[in-house]
């Protein structure tokens, strides 16, 4: 049995590999990961977020039940005639979602930020706050 290889149908097929991987590329925009401590309080929750180099007018917060959304972007300008050696400050969009344990009160949450770390201070919802009942005797 003889095999004959066609080099030139090899390229061609690679060729459409790489077009097909440029155009998934352009699908994916790189995304900016931070880190966050979210701790639990008897009234609420305490979530600080590391945002270095954002400023406030870039960040959006939004609560629904109990649901947090972290979104915005990272904006730096670079040089782009600069020759660098090395360019790792990250740049792009960021996007983070945590889901919280219990219904939260999305109106009394108070929001900072200060060095670069975002911090809320988030509130249960009062149906979700424990209640201390006291017992009577007859």
């Amino acid at each position: 049995m003889t095999f004959y290889i066609n080099p030139y149908g090899r390229r061609l097929r690679m060729q459409a590999l790489a077009n097909a991987m440029n155009e998934l590329d352009r699908d994916f925009e790189p995304q900016v990961a931070f880190p966050m401590d979210v701790k639990a309080t008897p009234e609420g929750y305490e979530l600080k977020a590391y945002l270095p180099g954002v400023s406030a007018e870039d960040v959006d917060i939004q609560i629904v039940n109990e649901v947090v959304t972290i979104s915005g972007e990272v904006k730096l300008e670079r040089d782009q005639r600069a020759d660098y050696l090395l360019a790792e400050l990250p740049t792009g969009r960021f996007h983070r979602v945590v889901s919280l344990p219990t219904p939260l009160d999305s109106t009394k949450v108070e929001a900072s930020l200060e060095n670069g770390i975002l911090t809320l201070n988030i509130p249960k919802a009062e149906e979700a706050q424990p209640k201390t009942i006291k017992i009577t005797q007859k």
